[in-house]
């Protein structure tokens, strides 16, 4: 191997998320957000409509996603999309248009990332009713 492949092989088994000073565990508390799982499934096609099916990764402009996303706000919105942009998941294209046209879609490396908050956010849909009734009983004990 190469100096420069012994180097990348060496920094990445070091990196490890139980560690207080990895990178990774940053990495995860950004993605591990409510906002960043529902844009990555915006993007990567899923709808409301029609749970559960696979769809096609799409682009979406900045109104689409903030309809889709009920209850984000605007400066949550904009700093998610900034940062999933620097992280290299999404890729922000500006068309010059009169508005101009700035839209949103998922890199290759965002669409890996997808598959898993896909099945994150059907897991949560799927066992709500489960989990409500959990909370409801231990609070009851709690009592």
């Amino acid at each position: 191997m190469t100096a420069k492949a012994d180097k990348k092989a060496q920094t990445k088994a070091e990196y490890n998320a139980f560690l207080a000073v990895c990178p990774s565990r940053q990495l995860l508390a950004r993605i591990s957000d409510k906002w960043v799982v529902l844009i990555l499934c915006a993007l990567g096609g899923d709808t409301p409509e029609q749970p559960g099916e696979s769809h096609t990764p799409k682009a979406m402009r900045y109104s689409e996603l903030a309809r889709l996303l009920a209850g984000v706000s605007q400066k949550m919105l904009t700093q998610n999309l900034r940062a999933l942009e620097r992280d290299g998941l999404l890729i922000r294209t500006v068309t010059p248009t009169v508005p101009v046209t700035v839209t949103y879609e998922l890199t290759d490396l965002g669409l890996s990332l997808h598959h898993l908050t896909r099945g994150l956010r059907q897991w949560a849909q799927t066992h709500m009713a489960q989990v409500l009734a959990n909370r409801e009983r231990h609070d009851a004990q709690a009592s």
